[in-house]
């Protein structure tokens, strides 16, 4: 007996669990298509296929379920390794692409999570199909003449065109369709892949009179998604050659910045006449060049602009004509200059009777223009047995002329300028002095240029600086000339704080503005070599501290609470320099709390409020303190409570019941609603789209909510066809918590609270049935009256199903130009499924489809009816089918369905072998129910979930009694 009360107290905390779930689901997820789709294939294993023409639009709308409502988030993988991911996602239930492109193609994902459970992904791949115009080239077999296409002569005619799904191509000479085989002088080769996809060869075998004619490629995909074939014209003649081409420049051509260049292009041969085009090794021509026939002009041209330009000449016979030049844009820059010590003495120093290099070096363009000259005191200095005046080798060192003292005397004292200039002229010299002079001179040498050394004064390594202040690392530099300071961190690979692997300082000092924590380290300041000594560079190394206030979590926390209630507030110290925390201190609204000093063994500080009262909400603030500031964590206290979350998985929200207006169902759980004061009611507004006013009214709630419970309050007199905002506001003790928000959008309502529908065609909206955009044509509304059969007498009604002339029915017409096995397709609109469990669908609920048909002719096809539930295509095997003549007159057809969920209803007349096969329907039906006398394989039965769950439990019991005998 026990035993039987623990299982059954199991059972009470099964069920418990579940009813505290309540309407709380994880999502699920569907895609349904629209837009301009020329095919859709449904799932066959996990493959969907949506194929749409290049240039139309592409939509894909994500259906989901779940509660609290999934985001959604669509993403698309390509299938090229080069553009395997991209970052194109959507968070929008519907991902709309107008004028779609080939490289849109690819599989897109919806994924939807509300936090329960996995995410729900579903794919599905979309195929662009295109189809550009085709290509002929000409070529002639290896070896022969390339002049012109003589006789006896073997030519090749290759057209290619760029599609999806692949290309067939097809021959035609003249009027004449070529195959193989149909003349000897001719042959095909079958299409083969290359690199420039596939492609079909065109082969005649020593050129014959009638060989010279008009060759058209016809490019076709079997006009798939309505391409239409695309065709090219190549008219071959004993003319035909390739193209050849002259360049009336020179090569290179040396112009100066801001000149006009124009570059002649002609061409010497060549039929069809070729096309000229040019380009640039910068991988697109100038801005401001003009194209016009085969001259390219560059006005003002510029440094940037110089390069290799080509004129390639093209008409599709053999290999493109390509001439090139070089254009060089002179320019003189970067002048630089250093002085190197006697190179056969190990030191330093500069002295008297020793020898002396001066070298100045420049970037010239072209470098073989370039001159040098030498002055000394402004007047020219010639080369001689003192004086060396040499020019590197260009290989080892470009640009750079160097100047020997042999002997240094204290008549060489002086200002010594290095003139560099181009031969062609145009362009501005540069000129580079260097002063040699002395204000003493000691009796055995002379030390007038002194060699740089670098010091970091006293007290200025380490250096300590809090974060945010401006600090100035200094290095004492000495030297004449006194050379630049290039400084760096320690760390090659760490940047300096502007970002830079270098930064120069002319005073040895560097400043760094509010500074951080992550510049913390070892800086190093080197001599640079520009413009002075050839000696080894001098180095020193200052280190940096940044002290900082301590990091701290959280930063901000928002803390839930009912009245009475403790709560507990938590400030952790992450990292802090120095890391020896002082003390901390709590405060409400600047008002202290507490305070002390911080423990050495614990890395956080807490603060706990045993009894929440109404002087106890407001913003907490927790200060940890060291010597370089406070971090702050901050916690706002708060009696609010949690927003409450929409239900949108409501089945049949929307009815009308006046012609004017309308009501919509609205439902909503409540975010946590245990975490503060009971809610005593809830504030509902709404507004009109579009509005300013919004119309408010509070809505009481008796007891307490439970986590996952589903309220409902009915919207009512909503203005046909507007769209509302409607924000629901909880409301404590406390006051007013967070808001929600959504919109209600009218749409034409679905059997709503109806027992049936009922469409008999009188009137011309057709109760909303639509024509199939993807069938062959469509039903006609007609009536007795109206109908003309004149010449097909024997086929369709005299009368709609009550026996009226007046009366309408659909029917489809068969004459031409319909053909055998042409199709039509009308559409019914969406019903929705109306379960008995308000928290899903169990046992799927039974329509009774039914409508009268009228099939009387020699040549009747078929009629089918199909169940298309939303998201999905139409079932494969109709729910209803029949075929050939059945008399005339009308009869009633009846069946079953079973939908779980939004549905539709499909008829489809299939045209028989002639023109005495009309088709006619009238008086559609759906009722709720089975069919009185349905057929026997429609039925289906389901357990329910509680069905399910009860019969488990007595299963269990009996089982445990059984095992108690």
């Amino acid at each position: 007996m026990d035993l039987i009360i623990c299982v059954v107290g199991l059972l009470a905390l099964i069920v418990e669990g579940i009813r505290c779930q309540g309407v709380y689901a994880p999502p699920t997820v569907r895609i349904i298509h629209s837009g301009h789709a020329c095919n859709v294939e449904e799932e066959r294993h996990t493959e969907r296929v949506y194929t749409i023409r290049e240039g139309e639009t592409l939509e894909l709308t994500c259906l989901v379920t779940g509660h609290p409502r999934p985001q959604i988030r669509w993403t698309k993988t390509a299938g090229s390794v080069s553009d395997r991911f991209q970052d194109s996602s959507v968070f929008n239930e519907t991902l709309h692409i107008a004028k779609i492109l080939r490289t849109q193609g690819g599989r897109y994902y919806c994924k939807a999570e509300n936090g329960l459970g996995s995410p729900a992904i579903k794919s599905i791949r979309v195929d662009v199909y295109y189809l550009d115009d085709p290509v002929v080239t000409v070529h002639q077999s290896i070896g022969e003449a390339k002049e012109q296409f003589y006789y006896e002569r073997t030519v090749f005619l290759r057209c290619v065109a760029n599609s999806n799904p692949p290309v067939r191509y097809s021959w035609h000479r003249g009027r004449e369709i070529l195959t193989q085989g149909s003349d000897k002088g001719v042959e095909i080769y079958e299409p083969f892949f290359t690199q420039q996809g596939e492609t079909k060869i065109l082969k005649l075998k020593n050129l014959r009179p009638q060989d010279y004619a008009n060759y058209s490629c016809i490019a076709s995909v079997r006009n798939v998604c309505g391409i239409p074939d695309r065709s090219v014209i190549f008219r071959l003649t004993n003319k035909t050659a390739s193209p050849s081409i002259k360049l009336l420049v020179e090569d290179p051509i040396v112009v100066n910045p801001g000149q006009t260049v124009s570059l002649v292009c002609i061409t010497t041969g060549g039929e069809p006449p070729p096309l000229l085009t040019w380009v640039s090794t910068n991988d697109s021509l100038p801005q401001r060049s003009v194209v016009k026939g085969g001259t390219l002009t560059l006005p003002a041209i510029t440094s940037d602009e110089a390069g290799v330009y080509s004129c390639v000449a093209s008409n599709n016979v053999g290999n493109p004509a390509k001439k090139s030049t070089t254009i060089v844009v002179r320019a003189l820059k970067k002048g630089r200059f250093w002085i190197t010590p006697d190179p056969y003495h190990n030191d330093d120093n500069i002295q008297i009777g020793r020898e002396v290099k001066i070298s100045c070096q420049v970037e010239a363009t072209p470098p073989e223009e370039l001159t040098f000259s030498w002055l000394k005191n402004g007047r020219a200095l010639r080369s001689s047995e003192r004086m060396v005046i040499t020019q590197t080798d260009p290989d080892i060192s470009p640009g750079t002329t160097n100047l020997d003292i042999i002997d240094l005397k204290f008549t060489d004292f002086g200002t010594y300028t290095c003139v560099a200039a181009l031969k062609g002229g145009g362009i501005p010299e540069i000129s580079i002095d260097v002063n040699i002079s002395s204000t003493t001179v000691p009796p055995l040498f002379f030390s007038f240029l002194v060699p740089p050394s670098l010091t970091v004064p006293r007290g200025k390594s380490p250096l300590v600086a809090r974060e945010g202040d401006t600090v100035e690392l200094e290095c004492l530099v000495s030297g004449k000339p006194k050379p630049i300071i290039l400084w760096s961190r320690s760390d090659k690979e760490v940047p300096m704080p502007d970002g830079n692997m270098q930064m120069e300082s002319y005073d040895g000092v560097l400043r760094i503005v509010n500074v951080s924590r992550e510049m913390t380290g070892s800086y190093r300041c080197q001599t640079s070599q520009y413009n002075g000594f050839n000696v080894k560079p001098r180095e020193a190394v200052v280190e940096l501290i940044v002290q900082y206030p301590p990091t701290v979590e959280p930063v901000y926390m928002e803390k839930r609470q009912g009245l009475g209630r403790p709560v507990v507030m938590t400030c952790k110290v992450l990292r802090a320099h120095p890391s020896r925390v002082l003390r901390f201190e709590w405060l409400l609204s600047n008002r202290l709390l507490h305070a002390g000093a911080f423990d050495a063994q614990r890395d956080e500080t807490e603060y706990t409020i045993r009894s929440l009262n109404r002087d106890g909400w407001g913003e907490y603030t927790c200060n940890v303190i060291n010597e370089a500031g406070a971090g702050k964590c901050t916690f706002q206290v708060t009696g609010k409570a949690y927003p409450p979350e929409f239900y949108y998985d409501t089945y049949n929200p929307l009815w009308q019941n006046r012609p004017r207006v309308y009501g919509f169902k609205l439902q909503w759980t409540q975010m946590n609603p245990g975490a503060v004061d009971r809610i005593v009611a809830y504030r509902l507004g709404i507004r009109q789209m579009g509005l300013q006013r919004w119309w408010e009214q509070e809505i009481p709630v008796d007891g307490q909510i439970n986590k996952g419970e589903l309220m409902t309050h009915n919207l009512t007199e909503l203005i046909k066809p507007e769209s509302y905002e409607v924000r629901l506001t909880p409301i404590t003790r406390f006051g007013e918590g967070d808001s929600t928000i959504r919109i209600v959008t009218y749409s034409a309502p679905i059997n709503p609270h109806l027992r049936e529908f009922h469409c008999s065609f009188e009137e011309e909206p057709i109760c909303m049935f639509t024509q199939d955009k993807n069938d062959d044509f469509d039903w006609t509304r007609h009536s007795a009256a109206t109908r003309d059969t004149k010449y097909t007498p024997n086929t369709g009604p005299s009368g709609d199903r009550s026996g009226s002339k007046q009366g309408f029915y659909m029917y489809i017409e068969t004459s031409r130009p319909r053909k055998e096995g042409d199709q039509a397709r009308l559409v019914s609109p969406f019903f929705n499924v109306a379960p008995k469990n308000p928290y899903g669908i169990t046992n799927p609920p039974a329509y009774c489809f039914g409508f009268f048909y009228h099939m009387y002719g020699k040549h009747i096809g078929t009629l089918n009816a199909f169940l298309k539930q939303k998201g999905q295509s139409a079932s494969e095997a109709p729910v209803w089918s029949l075929s050939g003549n059945q008399g005339n007159h009308w009869k009633q057809a009846k069946v079953s369905v079973h939908p779980t969920s939004s549905f539709q209803v499909v008829l489809e007349g299939v045209r028989g072998s002639g023109i005495e096969g009309d088709i006619a329907i009238d008086d559609v039906t759906l009722e709720e129910g089975e069919c009185r006398d349905p057929p026997p394989d429609l039925r289906t039965k389901a357990a329910s979930t509680s069905s399910h769950i009860w019969l488990l439990s007595i299963t269990l019991v009996m089982t445990l009694l059984e095992g108690q005998r």
